[in-house]
């Protein structure tokens, strides 16, 4: 496929969706908000968007729980991690991009009324005790406009001495995951964009940066071995887990968001994703995180993916420029 072609697979209104249109428009086209706001507002009527709302319980949540769904059984035997309750679906809609003010006021008004965590009861809101789960809290919940400062203040309080957070840290953890400072950061970005942050939340997201652009996205600090081969697997979705294109599609927004140039200690990562690019032209998905799941959108590992192209095009878009 030529450049255009790809661009055409995209924005096929026969097989892709609005969740990819309207950002493909804006990201790799350019193209003014005034061109792609129709198609972003039919994210809630048509595709993956709609689907997802139209599995909404009447108490505002999806499948019963809030991280799991009511009957998830906790004793280990289903296979893989269910990604059905309010928590995952609430951050797919918010990758979708969705927008539909009275219908996700009232879905955040329910979600506070009713929804409990799994951990301990607290509610939805308030968010629970690990930093991962939390980090997508506040970027689903400042997303969606609910006033998150206190779960943001939590967060910042506890990042590590060496810039990340890790949900273990509980357990007696003093070193970082990549995982949960992906989540974490995301989310302080995100709160950023609603709410302007503040100085301290500012500062614990940039650090936060600097522990994974010390390790070049993907390497030990202390070896320079790579931490986990996975990191270098296109993923999609995403959920909790960390990879290197989920980390540059961050990078880049932060990049935009803070109007900063990209960092050169990104280079590694983003010609690895350069390098898994298929003789056509697109990008496959590698790996789809095991589990219970509404429906998928893709069509299955190491087929070419419009979620991953779309990813993929946008940061090489932003570092080659």
């Amino acid at each position: 496929m030529t450049d255009d072609a790809v661009l055409a697979w995209l924005l096929d209104p026969r097989a892709s969706d609005p969740a990819i249109r309207w950002q493909v428009r804006r990201d790799l086209l350019d193209r003014p908000e005034e061109v792609w706001v129709d198609e972003r507002a039919q994210i809630a009527i048509t595709g993956w968007g709609a689907r997802l709302l139209e599995l909404e319980d009447e108490d505002g949540q999806w499948a019963g729980g809030s991280y799991a769904p009511a009957d998830y059984d906790w004793d280990g035997s289903e296979s893989g991690q269910p990604w059905t309750a309010t928590a995952h679906t609430l951050t797919q809609l918010r990758e979708f991009g969705l927008v539909a003010p009275e219908r996700t006021r009232r879905m955040v008004e329910l979600i506070g009324a009713n929804g409990r965590w799994d951990h301990d009861g607290q509610r939805y809101w308030d968010g629970e005790v690990e930093p991962c789960i939390n980090g997508q809290l506040v970027a689903n919940g400042s997303y969606f406009g609910v006033d998150v400062a206190p779960v943001v203040e939590r967060l910042v309080g506890e990042a590590l001495e060496d810039g990340g957070w890790n949900c273990e840290a509980e357990n007696g953890s003093v070193r970082s995951s990549f995982h949960s400072t992906i989540n974490v950061l995301e989310g302080l970005l995100e709160f950023e964009r609603a709410a302007g942050g503040t100085p301290a939340s500012v500062a614990a997201r940039h650090e936060g940066e600097e522990y994974l652009l010390a390790r070049s996205l993907f390497r030990r600090l202390s070896t320079g071995e790579p931490a986990d081969r996975r990191m270098l697997a296109l993923i999609h979705p995403s959920r909790w887990y960390y990879h290197v294109l989920r980390a540059l599609d961050y990078f880049r927004a932060a990049g935009l968001h803070d109007g900063r140039a990209p960092d050169l200690r990104l280079a590694e990562a983003v010609e690895h994703v350069r390098s898994r690019r298929l003789e056509d032209g697109r990008w496959p998905v590698d790996w789809v995180p095991p589990g219970r799941s509404w429906f998928g959108v893709d069509d299955g590992e190491d087929q070419p993916s419009r979620w991953i192209t779309l990813q993929a095009l946008r940061v090489l878009r932003w570092w080659d420029a």
